[in-house]
């Protein structure tokens, strides 16, 4: 299998890097021009303030900097995707670093994006995986991580893509993508039918497809699930309509046990008490667009959801045979590279052995001149 490796947050060497510099009353969110820093980070901190917890917004690279972050300074506050916090919290190999506060604020949905129209569903990209080019996002990104995890779900699919390549943003992914037909780009992002970037790819005739898969469906982690399948507008889908896998937003910081016995521990426990009791519209934004796509999308019925997967699964089996006959017809043609690589070995052989002959001979002439 090969699939994006992505380093362990290893708690000692972040503590030893970022606890000098740390600051305890920081929410870490994305980008400055993101959803994280603009739209849901000023809810949270008018919450805190208003239990006298004083917390600023800070920018950050995003979920994965954000994980480090909490990780050196446990009272820190940070956004992540859920499929994010997963796979990074794995790799930590200790669950008692990090604790999720609440993850029913909104979720973030998963798009692949490609130009060839065969390639319909994920089953199908899945079962090509091997033979395809996937462009992805920076490789920091949430939307990297996302496909890293999906890599892990996946190990006979998608795990199989070899060709991966990180471009400077998610629009020139999408760009790249949309350039040639063996190419596929993944991202994440609320599902805004009116954002420019879904606006673009229509526009050059690009492909969402759906990303769903039984195995994607069924994961968890700490007992909450990873992703749901849900129905969202998207110009240029088929119906205008798209069936994808979402992963909730995650607020989430340093377990208590990890911050200084006494007032500090009781306050860090009072804060998560705080935003565990809120109603989760106290957290939302009242911004138009959030509204907007929350009354464009729909989780689905365990009947779609089956019918999706099976469309999905059914793809991926008749993608498989279409594998195996372009590995039949590729068969000669390696044979043959093999061959002429034997042969030029074989000859490279027959070259070293000559010059060392030759050289011998000229050193043995060499002798005999300056005998003379």
């Amino acid at each position: 299998m090969r699939r994006i490796m992505i380093a362990p947050l290893v708690a000692g060497m972040a503590l030893a890097v970022l606890g000098s510099a740390a600051v305890a009353n920081q929410i870490n969110t994305g980008g400055r021009t993101g959803a994280y820093f603009g739209t849901f980070c000023p809810p949270l901190k008018a919450l805190l303030d208003k239990a006298q917890f004083k917390y600023d917004c800070v920018t950050s690279a995003g979920s994965r900097e954000n994980i480090k972050r909490v990780v050196a300074e446990p009272r820190q506050i940070g956004f992540s995707q859920m499929d994010v916090f997963a796979l990074e919290t794995q790799e930590l190999g200790d669950p008692n670093l990090l604790v999720p506060i609440r993850s029913d604020i909104a979720r973030e949905c998963v798009f692949m994006v490609t130009r060839n129209k065969e390639l319909d569903s994920f089953g199908r990209i899945a079962a090509l995986a091997s033979k395809l080019r996937f462009i992805l996002p920076p490789r920091e990104s949430g939307s990297a991580g996302t496909f890293a995890f999906l890599q892990q779900v996946d190990p006979e699919g998608l795990g199989q893509a070899g060709d991966v390549s990180f471009a400077a943003s998610t629009d020139e992914a999408i760009t790249k993508a949309l350039s040639a037909d063996d190419t596929v780009a993944l991202f994440v992002q609320f599902p805004d039918p009116d954002n420019a970037r879904f606006k673009a790819v229509a526009k050059a005739k690009g492909l969402f497809v759906s990303v769903i898969d039984r195995a994607i469906l069924r994961q968890q982690v700490a007992g909450k699930k990873v992703y749901f399948a849900e129905e969202t507008e998207i110009p240029n889908a088929k119906g205008g309509k798209l069936i994808t896998a979402c992963t909730p937003m995650v607020v989430f910081t340093g377990h208590p046990d990890r911050v200084e016995a006494g007032n500090a521990r009781q306050d860090h426990k009072d804060l998560i008490q705080t935003v565990r009791d809120a109603k989760a519209d106290a957290l939302r934004p009242k911004v138009s667009w959030f509204k907007r796509i929350w009354s464009k999308t729909r989780q689905l019925s365990s009947k779609a959801i089956d019918k999706a997967v099976e469309l999905s699964e059914k793809a991926r089996e008749k993608a498989k045979p279409l594998l195996e006959k372009a590995k039949e017809k590729a068969e000669p043609y390696v044979e043959r590279a093999r061959e002429m690589g034997a042969k030029a070995m074989e000859k490279a052989g027959e070259v070293t052995e000559r010059a060392k002959e030759e050289a011998k001979e000229m050193l043995e002439g060499a002798k005999e001149r300056m005998n003379q």
